[in-house]
């Protein structure tokens, strides 16, 4: 009964190389938000990058909405964190891993995209002077939402999500913008409507490690709330270009590009051939949820997600 709620819910809301001298200082202390939290399990994919790579689970207690891959990148002067997790616990635990290996400020809170699961923890860095950053069409997708999210994923966390609340971002980025920790540079690019229609990702110059968000699952299955054609669009682009290693919204911690996207594009365009075979044959869209059915074993929470993909797709498609 659980699985099925938080389904309908989801729905809902979806409309280890030697760490730098930065990285090493001794932190200075535990802060009010950090006290009696346990630091999240941190990877560092690159010097002075790290990341949390999350369960695949829907949100639900015992997880405190921590859920997306999230993670910091430490620089000579501050750090910067991109994403924060599904709750104001899961960010406390985020800034408490941060401060086990760095007493500099936080100077960025970078959120990838709209959804809950990556930005609800903004809040734990709400004291830490930090500016909050995200896709130009963030703050209006956001406040659309904000009321939905808080409601839902509290009935979902429970009481774990206690003081969570919504954090917009102030600085907007509307193409590219670079971001200085001293003596490193972090290059942010907005994307057109895929995954979302607040898509950003945020490169780390110094190691060639590039956060993608949830433009990139691997391993758990592609959640779709912007544009399917624009996704795949938007996949290509990304693919043409190398990096060292790039870190997905879900999956490991960090996986080699652009191998780690042949997945997720045949998951999408297998999506996209088959939900425009339906609407081409005139078949109704109460059918869509059959589509990508071969895709079924390959993905965790693949029922969790894929009839509600295809269903958006046959909105869209029908269209063209």
């Amino acid at each position: 009964m659980r699985r099925a709620a938080a389904t309908f819910v989801l729905a809902l809301l979806l409309a280890a190389p030697a760490r730098p001298a930065a990285a090493a200082e001794t932190p200075a202390g535990t802060s009010a938000g950090t006290a009696k939290v346990d630091p999240l399990p941190m990877q560092e994919v690159a010097p002075g990058v790290f990341v949390y790579a999350a369960p695949y689970a829907l949100a639900g207690r015992g997880n405190a909405g921590a859920i997306a891959n999230v993670g910091f990148v430490i620089g000579r002067d501050a750090a910067a964190v991109i994403d924060t997790g599904g709750s104001l616990k899961a960010g406390q635990r985020l800034l408490a891993a941060l401060r086990q290996r760095t007493a500099l400020p936080v100077r960025y809170v970078i959120n990838t995209h709209v959804h809950p699961d990556h930005l609800l923890g903004n809040a734990a860095f709400a004291g830490e002077g930090a500016t909050f950053v995200g896709h130009q069409a963030l703050p209006e997708a956001l406040a659309a939402r904000a009321d939905g999210y808080l409601k839902a994923n509290a009935e979902l966390v429970g009481p774990d999500f206690a003081g969570t609340r919504i954090v917009p971002p102030t600085l907007l980025v509307s193409t590219r913008l670079d971001l200085d920790l001293g003596g490193r540079v972090l290059h942010l690019e907005a994307w057109p409507t895929a995954h979302t229609n607040s898509d950003l990702t945020v490169r780390d110059e110094a190691t060639d490690t590039w956060f993608l968000g949830d433009l990139l699952f691997v391993g758990h299955v592609p959640a779709l709330d912007g544009r399917l054609s624009g996704w795949i669009a938007v996949l290509q682009r990304l693919s043409a270009r190398p990096a060292a290693r790039v870190v997905p919204g879900h999956g490991p911690a960090a996986v080699p590009w652009p191998a780690a996207a042949a997945a997720i594009d045949r998951y999408l365009t297998t999506l996209q051939a088959q939900v425009r075979a339906m609407v081409r044959d005139g078949a109704p869209i109460g059918e869509a949820g059959r589509a990508a059915g071969v895709e079924s074993g390959k993905w965790a929470l693949f029922d969790d997600f894929n009839a509600r993909n295809a269903t958006a797709a046959y909105h869209e498609l029908e269209w063209e």
